[in-house]
């Protein structure tokens, strides 16, 4: 999956954005979008970048489809974002 790497039983991606601010919107767009699947991701986020770890707790820490469409959905706000804005970046 685009942006993704699976590793240790979990999906990781970092995203980089321009600001703390933009940054903070893409978790504030994740976090509805989380919420709305009740699948909540473990993430961190220094200044302008966050990453995440995404795992289902439920299934024993492994790697399941919530997991995927979690980093689909996730996927998709960010490249909503990055349209227009070069500086955005991913990487797994």
């Amino acid at each position: 999956m685009k942006y993704w790497k699976e590793s240790d039983n979990s999906l990781k991606a970092t995203f980089t954005f321009d600001d703390f601010s933009q940054a903070f919107g893409f978790m504030t767009q994740v976090a509805i979008v989380a919420e709305k699947q009740n699948h909540h991701p473990n993430w961190s986020n220094v200044y302008n970048k966050v990453e995440f770890t995404l795992s289902t707790h439920d299934a024993g820490d492994v790697v399941t489809e919530k997991d995927h469409k979690l980093a689909g959905s996730i996927n998709e706000i960010f490249g909503k974002m990055a349209v227009g804005n070069r500086k955005l970046k991913s990487k797994a």
